[in-house]
């Protein structure tokens, strides 16, 4: 993916500086009315949609230009219980025992717990694979680079045209995730990286009452 020429450069766009000022704070307006949700309505989500937002994450950089992701759309009814399960099963071992008091401490607020039906209910879970490598068919292996940077990237611009679409989603990365190889039967060289579920939120939906933090204390100006 990393052997094309170079061309002129007659995508880009300069905005006026006024403008460009009225497009980020709106930009940021509306990212800003972004909220994770867990719970959701079995409405169904146009299969357009969905493939319109994959392409847009697809569109992400990457190291060497390897583009090193692969998203699996699971719609199915039976599969996505089936993922329901083994997740739950991890879950359990994970608040029963693996996670720290420190750590349930801090979740504790957002009053999660081992059991996930969001899983199942929700009409569409996009499953994010990372590739570690791509393999020819002589069996040659092609190693991809900055392979958890470049699909972080394309997660948050997957997430980010999601919500541009009117829809909702929830991240969700068990501990470990390596049921889902086994059960959407993918190879090897691909490690799941998150799930993200999307949908349209459940009616009466209730998020936590979170702030996130100012400017001031995620930046700096030198």
């Amino acid at each position: 993916m990393n052997d094309s020429k170079f061309k002129k450069l007659d995508t880009y766009i300069e905005y006026p500086q006024s403008e460009m000022i009225e497009r980020s704070a709106k930009y940021y307006s509306e990212l800003n009315r972004r909220r994770t949700v867990r719970t959701f309505s079995e409405r169904e989500v146009p299969h357009e949609v969905i493939e319109n937002c994959i392409k847009a994450a697809g569109t992400a950089p990457s190291g060497a230009n390897m583009q090193p992701w692969y998203f699996v759309v699971v719609n199915d009814v039976d599969l996505k219980n089936k993922i329901k399960t083994e997740a739950e099963k991890v879950e359990k071992d994970f608040y029963s025992g693996i996670a720290s008091e420190e750590w349930l401490g801090a979740l504790k607020p957002l009053e999660t717990n081992s059991e996930k039906p969001f899983l199942g209910k929700a009409p569409c879970l996009i499953v994010i694979f990372e590739r570690k490598y791509d393999e020819l068919p002589d069996g040659t292996r092609i190693k991809h680079y900055y392979t958890k940077e470049s699909i972080g990237i394309a997660t948050g611009f997957l997430i980010l045209a999601i919500h541009n679409a009117g829809l909702v989603s929830l991240t969700y990365t068990p501990s470990p995730m390596t049921f889902l190889n086994d059960l959407l039967k993918r190879p090897v060289n691909e490690k799941p990286f998150l799930v993200l579920v999307v949908g349209y939120p459940q009616e009466g939906t209730e998020v936590p009452d979170i702030k996130r933090k100012t400017l001031e204390k995620i930046a700096a100006f030198i």
